[in-house]
């Protein structure tokens, strides 16, 4: 018992997450000079991002597959945009409601969709985004229909920081809100909520046999996913001023689980690793030739059968043996 005792501890003190928060500043800063004509593109691969990782909490770590993760990512964006439009144009106010509107279509939603698993879940989770999606075009009248949802102002950040058409502000506010939102949830991944999580992915059987009441844990991680999903639609309706009925469509689902499978779904770096790489193909080899660009992200996709993980264990390979131990095997 010493001995394992003494291990642990050797385990604590080579476990050090600041290592690898330093180096996420140091890249936030790097991307801002290395790419200053790119900010709106890496401004949109840190909201992206944030759905991505509350994807993952759902498919990566619970186990559930999903192609309807973006109802509550236009949801929180319609919330937000509706917020700066009628009651506030504060970007933190607009925040907290648009990660309340995500958690609450979670919570009703969920209360139903997590009773099942495997394809029954994956095909509710379709009908749910599309009845939002018919839901937001008949509402015409509030969202804008086919138009969008526009002619709403965001107010300075902190009452200084001003949403320039350059993306400067957007790009800081985006990143910053990516890395509080990682730390975050990784913080409630490594407690005993989200071990318990795993478990129920593993087995839910045994999970059951030990005493753990299933459906509430499910429900209560796919509020929480629901939560941050509808902070990333918040951030984007924010940044961009408009929100179009594409938010709430199957395709950004569709996309936000191919950039979970790229990067390696139950671990949130591997979720903005997939994101970042299946935006920077899309922006550049789109440029390079619009209409076989998707060949690349086919062949990205058949090269991960070699590695089941996804594209964040080439990383790891690459960097070290132990560039991810600064995260935790399943950050």
């Amino acid at each position: 018992m010493q001995l394992s005792q003494a291990s642990l501890r050797a385990g604590r003190r080579t476990y050090i997450p600041w290592q690898g928060y330093l180096a996420a500043l140091v890249l936030i800063f790097a991307l801002y000079w290395l790419f200053p004509g790119n900010l709106l593109m890496l401004t949109r691969i840190a909201t992206i991002a944030i759905l991505v990782m509350s994807l993952d909490l759902v498919t990566g770590y619970a186990g559930l597959p999903t192609l309807g993760h973006a109802a509550m990512y236009g949801m929180g964006a319609y919330a937000a945009a509706l917020c700066a439009k009628f009651l506030t144009g504060d970007p933190l106010a607009g925040l907290v409601v648009a990660a309340g509107a995500g958690a609450l279509l979670a919570l009703v939603a969920g209360s139903f969709l997590v009773r099942y698993q495997g394809l029954a879940f994956l095909m509710l989770t379709i009908a749910v985004v599309q009845i939002m999606q018919s839901i937001a075009s008949k509402l015409q009248f509030i969202t804008g229909g086919d138009d969008g949802l526009s002619g709403f102002e965001i107010s300075p950040v902190f009452g200084r920081f001003e949403f320039d058409m350059f993306g400067v502000t957007g790009y800081w506010y985006s990143m910053i809100l990516l890395l509080l939102s990682f730390v975050v949830l990784r913080r409630i991944m490594h407690s005993p909520f989200g071990l318990c999580c795993m478990g129920i992915r593993e087995n839910r059987d045994r999970m059951s046999a030990n005493g753990t009441r299933i459906y509430p844990h499910l429900l209560k991680l796919y509020v929480l996913a629901g939560t941050f999903a509808g902070l990333a639609g918040g951030i984007s309706a924010q940044v961009n001023q408009i929100v179009g009925l594409d938010s709430l469509g199957f395709d950004l689902s569709a996309e936000a689980l191919v950039m979970l499978v790229l990067g390696g779904s139950g671990n949130l770096v591997g979720a903005i690793v997939g994101t970042a790489l299946f935006s920077s193909i899309h922006h550049f080899a789109a440029m390079a030739n619009p209409f076989h660009w998707l060949f690349v992200i086919g062949g990205l996709l058949m090269a991960v059968v070699f590695l089941p993980k996804g594209f964040i264990v080439l990383l790891a390979r690459r960097l070290g043996a132990n560039a991810l131990a600064i995260f935790g095997r399943r950050a």
